[in-house]
C-alpha cells in the first residue's frame, strides 16, 4: 500500500475528490492525509475526512496565511478541530517561508512554534514547510521539541546536510514530484537511508496547467517511488512497504485510527 501523506484536495468538490481518490486506489494508494492551510481550509479537510474511509486529515495554518497574529484563539480553534474526530493525525501544514513578500516573519514564528507545542499536546506529529528558511525552521523545530512527536519535512528539495539535519532529530524526509526532474534531489534521495522517507504528492488544483489529466493527483506517488526506487538500485515494492512502514511508525497510535477506517491495513 502507498500512502500519500501531503495533500491539498479540500478545494475540490467532494465528487472530485471521490473521482481523484479512485484514481489514486487504482495504482495502489491506500490513503491520503489532507493539510490545513488556514482555518477555513482545515474546516474543509476534515468534512471531506467524514466523507471517505480513505481520507484523513491535519490540522494547521501555513506560513504563506499567516495573515493575523496566531492567537489563544486560534490555538483553542485548531484545537477543538483536531478534536472533533479521530481522523486528524497530523500537524499539517506549518513551518515558516521567507520568499520575499511572505507575511510578517514574527507571526510566522509565533504560528509555528504555537503550532508545534499544538502537535506536542495532542501527541499528533508535525508536518512543516520551509522555504528560504531551513536554518531557522530546524532551530525552532529543535527549541521546541518536536522529536518527542516526530514530524516531516514536507516537499524536501534540499541537500544532504540538509536532510541529515531532519534525520538527526528522527524526523522524516518527504519526496514529491520534484524527485522526477532536479538532479541534485535525485543523488541525495539515491543516498538517504530508506528508513527516513516518506511520499507524497501535495496535490492541489492546477488550472496554470492546460491539460486537466496532467494535474498532481494523488496517483503520482506511484510514480515518485518507482522513481526512488531506481535510484536506490530498488525493487518499487520494496519501497512501497518501507514507506508505508515509516509512516506507520510515524503516526504511532493513529495507525488504529487507519486500520479502524481502512481494515485491509491489517
Amino acid at each position: 500500500m502507498l500512502i500519500d501523506c501531503h495533500v491539498h484536495l479540500d478545494s475540490y468538490t467532494n465528487e472530485e475528490v471521490s473521482e481523484i481518490l479512485e484514481r489514486g486506489r487504482r495504482v495502489g494508494v491506500g490513503f491520503v492525509i489532507s493539510a490545513g492551510t488556514t482555518l477555513e481550509s482545515t474546516r474543509r479537510s476534515l468534512e471531506l475526512s467524514e466523507a471517505f474511509p480513505d481520507f484523513f486529515s491535519g490540522v494547521g495554518i501555513h506560513p504563506m496565511d499567516i495573515l493575523e497574529p496566531f492567537d489563544d484563539s486560534t490555538y483553542l480553534a485548531l484545537k477543538d478541530m483536531a478534536l472533533s474526530t479521530d481522523k486528524v493525525l497530523v500537524i499539517s501544514e506549518t513551518g515558516l517561508d521567507f520568499m520575499e513578500g511572505t507575511p510578517d516573519r514574527a507571526m510566522q514564528y509565533t504560528a509555528f512554534r504555537q503550532q508545534i507545542r499544538l502537535g506536542r499536546e495532542l501527541g499528533l506529529p508535525v508536518v512543516f514547510h520551509s522555504r528560504e528558511s531551513h536554518a531557522e525552521v530546524f532551530r525552532v523545530l529543535r527549541e521546541e521539541r518536536v522529536y518527542e512527536v516526530g514530524g516531516v519535512m514536507h516537499y524536501f528539495q534540499g541537500t544532504m546536510e540538509d536532510a541529515q539535519h531532519v534525520m538527526d532529530m528522527g524526523l522524516y524526509v518527504s519526496l514529491a514530484r520534484p524527485l522526477l526532474r532536479l538532479p541534485h534531489l535525485q543523488e541525495v534521495a539515491g543516498k538517504l537511508p530508506l528508513e527516513s522517507i516518506v511520499l507524497e504528492t501535495d496535490s492541489a488544483p492546477q488550472p496554470f496547467k492546460p491539460k486537466r489529466e496532467n494535474w498532481t493527483e494523488p496517483r503520482y506517488t506511484r510514480i515518485i517511488a518507482e522513481k526512488l526506487a531506481d535510484l536506490q538500485g530498488r525493487d518499487v515494492e520494496e519501497v512501497v512497504q518501507a514507506t508505508t512502514a515509516n509512516m506507520r511508525k510515524l503516526l504511532g497510535n493513529g495507525w488504529n485510527v487507519v486500520e479502524k477506517y481502512l481494515p485491509a491495513t491489517s
